[in-house]
């Protein structure tokens, strides 16, 4: 049935309370209310104020510069996991959409040359497929906050350098991705800092302690760790055998920016995917357990996901099509997309990396990044007795595992 307003939908809720022997107000009362006026989320509150505060400030000693949020876009992260459909809004009638992460804003942000690097507290809607079988996943929002962070890597290495200088190519990779590590170790480090000397009897009362990490974090690669675990799902199983709270799997197989290089032989041509290993994907994911007062640990997650991007355009284009975002492949002509809307809303993207200085050297920056769900990491590091599900961290949590409708 189709629902024409959000008041013909609030009643139908409504009334299949009623008729199940509730009442709309109970359900306000017990899902909403008795939660704010709770010790948990209260605890939560201030753990979360110093965890946020002390990362930003990093970030600002770091010399990263605020970018303002972008909400709404032609284009936005396509993702590489299932998700329903990307909201579309219309205005001044144009469509746009609403953004799953504002992962290419992040890209273009860096064209200044002056920029160390940028970070924002970013919008993210993703509507995750409710659960098929009903179960309660605990660590799914569809609308939640990303610490998203991208610096410059100016390493300004070309095409020709790119096809024919692989060794230096992969020296300087490498070098990068072990900054990037060190980078986001240092943000979780201050994070932490901040919580263990600021929030000691909020740790206490939600029945969990936090110990401040040290760098570096033990690093599993992806091929590593489905060999040991014997499994494609193997964060829980590598949690159980890492020591501290914090650890990275590097190397997956993921999102069309994520850089695998070489992708493209020295003519041009793709290696076929199966090719492809952990040590040559220049990702990583960090992943976050709670430890208890008893000093059992909770169950790892997935935290923050970043990566070395793809910086060239013909990489870019090619690893655009092989992932199926783009249908058919950009012409350019004197810097111009000839087939612009087959593009769907890929064509400002493309043209502004396609873009070169007057010296014809490309403008597009060579990045690394990535993205912290606040809600995820605070749920990670404190679930225990009183914390069971991502909503418990919220105040307004939408968990599409929890409840048909949201009301606040």
């Amino acid at each position: 049935m189709s629902i024409d307003s959000i008041g013909e939908s609030l009643a139908n809720f409504q009334a299949a309370l009623t008729e199940d022997g509730s009442s709309f107000s109970g359900f306000a009362r017990e899902h909403y209310v008795n939660k704010w006026c709770g010790e948990t989320i209260y605890q939560v509150m201030a753990i979360r104020t110093s965890f946020v505060s002390a990362m930003l400030q990093y970030l600002i000693d770091q010399g990263l510069l605020n970018l303002e949020r972008v909400s709404l876009s032609p284009v936005t992260d396509p993702l590489a996991h299932d998700i329903e459909h990307v909201p579309t809004i219309g205005y001044k009638g144009h469509p746009y959409k609403t953004t799953h992460s504002m992962i290419y804003s992040k890209f273009l942000a860096c064209f200044n040359p002056r920029l160390k690097g940028i970070f924002v507290d970013s919008p993210n809607i993703r509507l995750e497929l409710e659960s098929p079988d009903g179960r309660q996943r605990s660590k799914y929002l569809i609308d939640f906050s990303q610490l998203d962070v991208e610096l410059r890597r100016d390493r300004f290495v070309n095409l020709e350098e790119y096809y024919h200088q692989k060794p230096m190519v992969t020296e300087l990779l490498q070098a990068d991705l072990d900054k990037a590590l060190a980078f986001f170790e240092g943000m979780i480090i201050a994070g932490c800092q901040a919580v263990v000397a600021k929030n000691g009897d909020s740790l206490k009362a939600l029945g969990v302690t936090l110990e401040v990490p040290t760098s570096p974090f033990p690093r599993i690669r992806r091929d590593e760790a489905i060999k040991k675990t014997g499994t494609h799902a193997f964060e829980k199983p590598i949690g159980e055998t890492v020591a501290g709270q914090f650890f990275w799997i590097v190397g997956l197989m993921r999102e069309n920016y994520d850089l695998i290089y070489p992708y493209l032989n020295e003519d041009g041509s793709k290696r076929p995917i199966a090719d492809f290993a952990s040590a040559e994907i220049y990702n990583y994911d960090l992943c976050a357990k709670s430890k208890l007062l008893d000093g059992s640990s909770g169950p790892a997650w997935e935290v923050l996901s970043g990566a070395i991007r793809e910086w060239l355009y013909e990489p870019i284009v090619e690893r655009l099509l092989d992932n199926r975002i783009l249908k058919i492949r950009p012409e350019m002509k004197d810097g111009e997309i000839l087939n612009l809307e087959e593009l769907d809303g890929y064509g400002p993207f493309l043209t502004a990396v396609a873009m070169l200085d007057a010296a014809g050297k490309p403008l597009f920056p060579s990045t690394f990044g990535g993205g912290l769900g606040l809600e995820r990491c605070l749920y990670a590091l404190l679930r225990g007795p009183k914390i069971q599900k991502v909503d418990d961290v919220t105040l307004f949590g939408k968990n599409p595992d929890s409840h048909p409708l949201y009301l606040y």
